[in-house]
């Protein structure tokens, strides 16, 4: 949509409500109409200041793309953003110009909206700002500012003192595809609730129980949901997160997972005892190579992983393979039931690593697409179970993940495989690992994969900046703060004990009291749409409630060096005069991450040399142009193509990080899914290397806008 035509209908919208609430009226708004009015000027103001900023972008962010046929960067992204925020002004005032006279107007409701949003584009502007001078300080065509640690540092600042609660209450969501919007409601509810209980001396059914009692009033007040949403993504700790994020992992969740997915006749959890593995070297294969199974930290232990098949397959029952299933009672073969007819080995093999910030989460959690996987392509998926951070920090999970993919050459016989191709394939720190465990492939001698598919991978784990990290901001999943806790869990920075090797599986000791995450689900989701449909029944709690909220932002909307809790802004980043972003009351503690570690090639491939690149198979990777990770994956492409490596960007639009989780949810997540599949399917059916590919598939933009 052309930016000038979205500004000019902001300015007549403005001047629509402006006028029509000044005009004398017989109806008691009085103060109400004084705050539409109050509200309205200042999203004039900053439209008429962001419009040439806007054109700025739009003249040279095409120059920060992959390529022609593949627009994506974080410049184009926080345009995008920007837009669907002032999409949402003009139709909520474009309605409330039409509805303002009605008797059934609720007009503290819309005044409170149009506030909100009023907030986010005062941020987004900020946002924008910051942006201006990454691109003016960085080099032509560069996302990643690597040099001046002292800029990025500023932007950390930043980050740590503005207001963000604007974007987790009434705006929640609103750059995704709608569709998604009641699902992110109902996980920030579950999660503020739980937050608000998490730590207290209970047993887990009297957290899931205060847990149900306070979700209520999130839903009701959405500026209390969002001011304590931002608490929790800034200062809690990395204990929380785990627990949370592993809400995937409870027995009933997964049960319903399974029934919602495709049935498969295969679905086993492996433990490989630590042996010693010999496999012949790519270019001689007369000659081996010694692989030591994985010793960081804790010494020599076992590796977990979950075979998945759709048709039962040669190996996939016999006793070698059943020996290493640590299911209790063993697991019963289906060969034997007569209608089950057992497949010849499959020609393909994939190997699955799963994402979840290296902290969090198992292949348990990734099942739902991992059986859709197996069913389209059908073809046997090889999922490993890390060690996870930061009881198992770098390099445990790499070792790990190397020396699965090691026994599977070794044993695709027992996986129903021959493994003529094989392909890996992973999402975020699973697409870092794709990636790295090629490299350490490569640099051991062994035989590399005929492909990777990397959907939105992390592949530079520092706080560096860019314009799409700018999107921590107001990112609901993927806040700077939990970025880089997790950065600095896997770095070994917030390593807190050490697994002995004979401890339980992974999949047995995730997490603590998560079962109860899944009643505060569906009671948020209950009381959200029950606060539709009886929208007046707390009106007068509400109008006082979203008072004293907008009395406490602009109190907080203070210069940084305001108070002493204020963060240390010697260098303070400039903005024009007259305009500074809204402060929070709730400083965040963001530690940077310093430790020498990240910088290691296989913790960041984006910083490995070229003779660490040079030879790695075709890789596909698959972004969101509204992830905060899309400069990892632009720039890592372009890295690799201008090295001649065989490489292909895909971005779809409107989604969050971590949509093949969510792929069940919509149309729109289900196609990236789809495409995910027929990147891999590449792999597995190419004959020949792959040239460097500059026509990849993309998803259509599937925006609609707001009419």
């Amino acid at each position: 949509m052309d930016y000038k035509l979205v500004f000019a209908a902001l300015e007549t919208v403005c001047e629509d409500n402006i006028s029509i609430m000044c005009a004398p009226s017989d109806l008691p708004y009085g103060a109400v109409a004084n705050r539409l009015v109050t509200c309205i000027r200042g999203i004039q103001e900053h439209g008429r200041a962001l419009e040439p900023v806007v054109g700025g972008f739009t003249a040279v962010f095409h120059h920060y793309d992959f390529d022609a046929q593949t627009p994506g960067n974080g410049y184009r992204s926080l345009v995008k953003v920007l837009q669907s925020c002032l999409l949402h002004i003009i139709h909520k005032g474009r309605y409330i110009t039409a509805n303002y006279n009605s008797a059934f107007f609720r007009a503290d409701h819309n005044a409170s909206e149009m506030e909100a949003y009023c907030s986010a584009l005062c941020q987004l502007r900020a946002l924008l700002h910051l942006a201006q001078r990454l691109m003016n300080d960085n080099e032509y065509g560069q996302l990643y500012y690597l040099q001046d640690k002292d800029l990025s540092s500023q932007f950390v600042q930043e980050y740590s003192s503005m207001h963000k609660a604007c974007f987790y209450g009434r705006c929640l969501g609103f750059q995704f595809s709608p569709a998604l919007r009641p699902f992110l409601q109902t996980i920030v509810i579950s999660m503020v609730s739980y937050g608000e209980t998490y730590g207290k001396q209970q047993s887990g059914l009297g957290m899931a129980a205060l847990s149900l009692l306070t979700s209520g009033k999130y839903v009701i007040d959405p500026e209390l949901r969002g001011s304590e949403f931002e608490r929790i993504t800034q200062n809690l700790d990395m204990q929380f997160w785990k627990s949370f994020w592993n809400l995937t992992e409870s027995g009933l969740l997964t049960g319903l997972n399974r029934i919602a997915s495709s049935p498969v006749q295969v679905n086993l959890t492996l433990t490989l005892p630590p042996v010693t593995l010999r496999l012949p070297l790519a270019s001689d294969p007369s000659l081996t190579a010694t692989v030591s199974p994985p010793i960081a930290h804790w010494g020599p232990g076992p590796v977990n992983m979950r075979l998945i098949s759709y048709e039962l397959r040669e190996g996939q029952d016999s006793e070698e393979l059943l020996a290493f299933s640590q299911t209790d009672p063993p697991p019963v073969s289906i060969s034997h039931l007569p209608w089950v007819q057992k497949q010849p080995c499959s020609p393909w093999l994939l190997i699955h690593f799963h994402g979840g910030g290296f902290v969090a989460q198992t292949s348990k959690s990734h099942e739902n697409y991992l059986r859709l996987w197996s069913k389209e392509l059908n073809v046997p998926v090889f999922s490993v179970d890390y060690s996870l951070s930061p009881e198992g920090p770098f390099p445990r999970a790499l070792e790990e993940c190397f020396y699965a993919y090691c026994w599977a050459l070794n044993n695709c016989h027992l996986l129903g495989s021959t493994a003529e191709r094989v392909c890996l394939a992973g999402d975020s720190a699973g697409g870092n690992l794709c990636i790295t465990v090629s490299m350490k492939a490569m640099n051991t001698g062994i035989r590399v994969p005929d492909g990777i598919m990397a959907a939105y991978p992390a592949t530079l784990l520092t706080t560096d900046a860019s314009p799409s990290r700018l999107l921590t901001l107001i990112d609901p999943l993927l806040p700077l703060g939990v970025l880089t806790k997790c950065i600095n869990a896997y770095a070994g920075e917030d390593c807190q004990t050490v697994q002995p090797s004979g401890g339980s599986n992974t999949l047995n000791s995730l997490g603590r009291d998560t079962a109860e995450l899944l009643s505060d689900l569906t009671q948020g989701a209950s009381n959200w749409i029950q606060s539709f449909l009886d929208p007046m029944r707390n009106s007068g709690r509400s109008r006082s409630q979203s008072g004293m909220q907008r009395k406490t932002l602009r109190n907080e909307t203070c210069r940084p060096n305001a108070g002493p809790s204020a963060p240390n802004h010697a260098d303070h980043v400039e903005y024009p005069a007259g305009f500074e972003p809204l402060r929070s009351a709730c400083l965040a503690f963001v530690r940077p991450t310093t430790c020498p570690i990240i910088r290691n090639p296989f913790v960041s491939p984006l910083l490995a040399p070229a003779n660490l690149l040079r030879g790695l198979p075709p890789v596909y990777i698959v972004a969101s142009a509204l992830d905060a990770l899309l400069d990892d994956s632009v720039m890592f492409a372009r890295k690799l193509r201008d090295m001649g490596q065989p490489v292909d960007l895909t971005v779809v639009q409107d989604l969050p990080h971590g949509f093949l989780s969510l792929s069940q949810l919509t149309r729109e997540t289900e196609v990236a899914s789809t495409i995910c599949v027929e990147q891999i399917r590449k792999i597995f059916q190419q004959r020949h290397p792959t040239p460097v590919c500059h026509k990849p598939l993309y998803l259509e933009d599937m925006c609609q806008d707001i009419s």
